[in-house]
């Protein structure tokens, strides 16, 4: 049996841990085909010596332990998720519909394109709109994931500099980038060189870019609006100075949902950018995915493309792998189909206007919580943000407090903490992002819960120090979970792994 802690809310133990032998969940008919050697078929070092070590349990066990997990998860379906950065925002229940349609769910990817139509114009009409909204010549819908569309950006951007005979090896990346910026140079052989950003202003200066500029730079790699929430307000003199030395704009575009309808990437120089679907246009988040991350490119890089692409002819669509210069397949198949419907319903839905009304929104919250936090806790840049607002911990270090302390007594007061220690240009960061989709009594709610937990913190600063008291386990050692991880079940762990 579980152990209650207190009411409903349940410990719970491996599933092994409920199991007794004979016990079962199914009853299986008499087998009715004849018996086969095993020995004779598989070769030896293939067969085992003993059987698989499974629970064998009951169909209430099983029931009940999956249900007793899904109820420790935290998710936007129960509540605010302010993962600054991460962008996590409900997600229209419309997509989830179109996307079970038997229409789509069933197709499949070997099926002849005659009988995918309807698909092929669904990606198509995809990438007319993500076209027109970055102001890119095309989009590639390929990549399974910003990080994938990042790789696949500069994959071009090296292919390009090949193709005109030249070895660019350095890419210049700001502090405030994402952190996988930098990974995503090193998968591709480049250098990535880190710029520092204004401390005053928490944008990217011109001078900054100047100085670094010389035949060795293939690319700048800026996030706008960066990760302080901040616009790069000299984003185009910028993006004229690197063209100017040779150099490519990758823009990541993992912040596009502060600036939809607003500002076209493509115009002012960007050569390339993903769009983060989960993020601007609300699909699923996080697991792992399946996700999706189209990348617009600018005229220089489209015959790099990756393959295949989905081309119009007359009134049918076809799936275009005759592109001599492309980079390659990134992925299986044409991407994550039913990511990518579902962005298509969310696109088709709002509408430009709607797109834009969606910017606007985010970043009204964004700022409705700026202003609030100022009064609470140190904000470094109180200047009007974008999407998100960065806070810090140093009104909280003399009280021999930290940013992961409040973070964890938040659990307590029913929401997910933030982002924490990001990005790094903030000691102590404390990376909020509301969202568009939350209403202004759920941003009051977290803004009084920030309130409470601060006032604790000078009158009972341990209620932060032994945060969580009402999560289904308390304070973990997270630097050991992740050194010493426990990623299945042994029948005899090590004592000394939790």
């Amino acid at each position: 049996m579980s152990q209650p802690l207190s009411g409903l809310l349940h410990h719970e133990r491996p599933i092994f841990a409920y199991g007794h032998p004979g016990r079962s969940g199914a009853s299986l008919p008499a087998c009715d085909v004849p018996a086969v050697d095993l020995q004779a078929l598989w070769p030896a070092a293939l067969l085992r010596d003993q059987p698989p070590a499974l629970p064998e349990v009951s169909e209430p066990q099983v029931v009940r332990h999956y249900t007793r997990l899904s109820q420790w998860n935290m998710s936007i379906d129960t509540a605010m998720y302010p993962l600054g950065s991460c962008t996590m925002k409900y997600n229209p229940r419309i997509a989830d519909l179109a996307a079970g349609l038997p229409a789509f769910a069933d197709l499949h990817p070997y099926q002849p394109e005659e009988q995918l139509q309807g698909a092929l114009l669904l990606l198509h009409e995809l990438e007319q709109m993500l076209k027109a909204l970055g102001g890119f010549s095309r989009v590639t819908l390929q990549p399974a994931a910003g990080a994938h569309g990042e790789l696949c950006g500069l994959m071009m951007i090296r292919a390009y500099h090949a193709d005109r005979g030249q070895a660019r090896r350095k890419v210049l990346i700001p502090d405030t980038a994402h952190g996988t910026n930098p990974a995503t140079c090193t998968l591709n052989g480049f250098t990535a060189l880190e710029l520092p950003t204004s401390a005053e202003r928490g944008v990217l200066e011109p001078e900054t870019v100047r100085a670094a500029l010389d035949d060795e730079v293939a690319a700048l790699m800026i996030t706008n609006p960066n990760t302080l929430g901040l616009f790069e307000t000299h984003i185009v003199e910028i993006a004229e100075m690197v063209h100017r030395a040779g150099g490519l704009v990758y823009m990541d575009g993992a912040n596009f949902n502060a600036v939809m309808g607003k500002f076209r990437p493509g115009d002012i120089g960007v050569d390339a950018m993903h769009f983060n679907l989960h993020k601007t246009f609300a699909t699923p988040h996080g697991g792992g995915g399946p996700g999706a991350g189209p990348v617009g490119v600018s005229a220089a890089l489209e015959p790099f493309l990756p393959i295949p692409t989905v081309e119009r002819v007359g009134e049918r669509l076809r799936l275009d792998y005759d592109r001599p210069r492309s980079i390659g397949r990134l992925r299986s198949f044409w991407g994550n189909f039913l990511v990518l419907l579902r962005a298509w319903v969310y696109l088709r839905e709002h509408g430009a206007e709607g797109l834009s009304r969606v910017s606007e929104l985010a970043v009204l919250n964004a700022n409705y919580l700026r202003v609030q936090l100022r009064a609470l806790l140190h904000v470094p840049h109180p200047q009007h943000c974008m999407h998100e607002v960065v806070a810090s911990d140093r009104d909280l270090r003399p009280l021999g407090l930290s940013t992961v302390d409040l973070a964890k007594r938040l659990i307590d007061y029913g929401f997910h903490p933030p982002t924490v220690y990001f990005p790094l240009v903030v000691p102590g960061a404390l990376m909020v992002e509301p969202t568009e989709t939350e209403a202004p009594e759920t941003l009051d709610a977290f803004v009084a819960a920030l309130a409470a937990i601060v006032e604790e913190a000078h009158s009972s600063p341990d209620l932060l120090r032994s945060a969580p008291h009402l999560a289904g386990v308390g304070r973990l050692d997270e630097a050991r979970a992740a050194r010493k991880p426990r990623l299945r079940y042994r029948p005899d762990p090590d004592p000394e792994t939790p």
